[in-house]
């Protein structure tokens, strides 16, 4: 029998959809207009939160919103809507992916050959991604370009900046008059434990998503200033002892035009995927956000000791990614980097999911649109008309975070599976 107790609790699960790290509260909340003080909703009690994590392999279900909030984010810079105008279909769109470049030969499936250690790989076996030689591999030179991967991408998008310029024979100043270029770009661990970029990139008039481009500013000459930036870009960094160690990317930069018809998108997964349309496209890329570094149990979990490093359930390349970064974080010369408070990352400090100004909405105005629709339906329920100024009063206190055992978290667990698989249905 399911004594009431239970059914409490399950309540709170299923209001958070089955989250796996739910925030429990106690408190209230209050409608009130703005003029008069009169109660127009309220709510108080206990209640659940979603813990809002964007990594799926910590809780699917809040990683599935927050992809959900990408694709509406990356979608709308490329097809219109959430205030951008439906004419940025028709500016010239491409897919970019800019990759990390070789620190030594890695265990792979390059198709009809076999791997270079000689040895045919089947899909997901343990050893992708790891060095053929590890004892050669150079893990310091990873880390370090891990840890500016994100000045990296900071100088491309100045250096493509100015290479249209050039293509147009302007000068970078005086191409504002005439063009402006934009893009939403998310990070994805490829198997190697390295970020690979992958980006829509936009050029719209001067005005921006409301004017056209230049009509000289073509798919081709955008892919050429892409390529010419990316071969461009450098950050000088050294190594522990001294030596110079220039980073830039590596050798493999993807150009694709964006259009209506089937693209094939190489996401260093040898997987074969394919993307049909913008929608589809958002979606795909929208899924890189959710994603973690593939290194088993490090996740949000920041590394505190050698001792945790040496208690990691991880394999052998992602633990010597670990160790270098804990390694060189102990050095004063990297002190800006902080790569121990990074270490979990694999060195990598920089956002998931990043866009220049205009290119589309934010996540914030998104999630303001969640809450004004709430309060609309409050509005309406009191009968008063939408428009109404109302005072939002908020007085909560945190009871506790997650579940209390491991019983709990499992049954948690199988009602968000559940729901998610019901979701999942209803959008088929």
């Amino acid at each position: 029998m399911r004594t009431p107790a239970y059914k409490e609790w399950r309540a709170g699960v299923e209001s958070v959809k089955g989250c796996l790290q739910p925030v429990r509260l106690i408190g209230k909340w209050e409608a009130q207009h703005a003029a008069t003080g009169q109660l127009i909703a309220s709510r108080s009690g206990r209640v659940w939160a979603s813990c809002g994590t964007r990594r799926a392999a910590v809780c699917p279900t809040c990683a599935d919103r927050y992809a959900a909030d990408a694709w509406h984010l990356i979608h709308a810079g490329m097809a219109g809507g959430k205030g951008i105008p439906a004419t940025v279909a028709a500016s010239t769109r491409l897919f970019v992916t800019l990759t990390a470049p070789s620190f030594g030969p890695v265990h792979n499936r390059p198709g009809k050959r076999p791997c270079g250690c000689g040895r045919w790989h089947p899909d997901g076996h343990p050893l992708l991604g790891s060095p053929i030689d590890p004892d050669t591999y150079d893990y310091t030179g990873a880390v370090l370009w891990q840890a500016h991967s994100g000045q990296l991408w900071h100088r491309f998008t100045i250096a493509l900046r100015r290479a249209v310029a050039a293509a147009g024979g302007l000068t970078v100043r005086a191409s504002g008059a005439h063009l402006r270029i934009s893009y939403a770009k998310v990070a994805e661990y490829q198997r190697r434990g390295l970020v690979h970029f992958h980006a829509v990139v936009r050029a719209d008039g001067p005005s921006g998503p409301d004017s056209s481009p230049p009509v000289w500013l073509t798919p081709d000459v955008l892919a050429d200033a892409v390529r010419t930036a990316a071969s461009s870009v450098r950050v000088d960094s050294a190594r522990p002892d001294g030596t110079a160690l220039p980073l830039g990317w590596g050798a493999q930069v993807d150009v694709k035009d964006i259009t209506t018809t089937d693209i094939d998108i190489n996401d260093g997964d040898d997987d074969g995927d394919q993307v049909v349309s913008d929608a589809r496209l958002a979606g795909y890329v929208a899924k890189y956000a959710t994603k973690g570094t593939g290194a088993t149990e490090t996740g949000d979990r920041r590394i505190r000791s050698q001792m945790h490093i040496n208690q990691l359930r991880v394999s052998a390349h992602h633990r010597a990614m670990i160790q270098t970064a804990w390694n060189l974080g102990g050095l004063d010369q990297y002190a800006d980097l902080k790569l121990r408070h990074w270490a979990h990352m694999l060195g990598f400090r920089g956002h998931f999911l990043t866009k220049s100004r205009i290119y589309s909405t934010t996540f914030k105005n998104l999630r303001a649109e969640r809450r004004a629709h709430q309060l609309q339906a409050a509005l309406t329920e009191a009968g008063l008309p939408e428009d109404t100024d109302v005072l939002v009063v908020n007085d909560w206190q945190i009871l506790g975070i997650g579940y209390d055992t491991r019983e709990q978290l499992e049954l948690a667990t199988a009602i968000g599976d559940r729901i998610r698989s019901a979701r999942q249905t209803r959008k088929d």
